[in-house]
């Protein structure tokens, strides 16, 4: 079963990661949802909006949630790029890299503005969110 993480897909920053993670995901060990779909509405009721827009969280599959970077280091690690993350959960480290990250959360607009020109994501053709808008041709043939 799949590590489920839902994810804020208005956060350029955060759409970058989850692209990035699904890139790497080759036997399909994660499943992504957006905040802010339909289906976390109705499929994961449990889970308050509010603070899955305050922190990171994902389930896996005992139905344990995680929250934060420990959802950064099970995505990884599920890509086999947990080495990368690990040091994030080393005891001495951990406590620096969740102040960190929680300033991160609260401030992810503005450090996307920052880094990638876009503080906000569009809304795509697909339903899905892009940190660029779609091209005008696209626009007018959605509706």
């Amino acid at each position: 079963m799949p590590l489920i993480l839902f994810y804020d897909s208005q956060c350029p920053l955060c759409v970058i990661e989850m692209d990035s993670l699904k890139r790497k995901d080759h036997k399909n060990d994660i499943n992504l949802v957006d905040i802010h779909s339909e289906q976390f509405t109705l499929d994961y009721p449990a889970i308050n909006k509010a603070s899955a827009l305050a922190k990171l969280h994902a389930m896996d599959e005992s139905g344990k949630i995680l929250l934060g970077l420990d959802v950064t280091h099970a995505a990884w690690s599920r890509v086999g790029r947990g080495w990368l993350t690990a040091p994030l959960r080393w005891p001495l480290i951990r406590v620096l890299a969740d102040a960190m990250y929680n300033l991160f959360a609260v401030h992810r607009f503005t450090l996307s503005k920052w880094l990638t020109g876009k503080a906000r994501c569009q809304p795509c053709q697909k339903g899905f969110c892009c940190p660029t808008p779609p091209p005008q041709e696209d626009m007018k043939t959605r509706k």
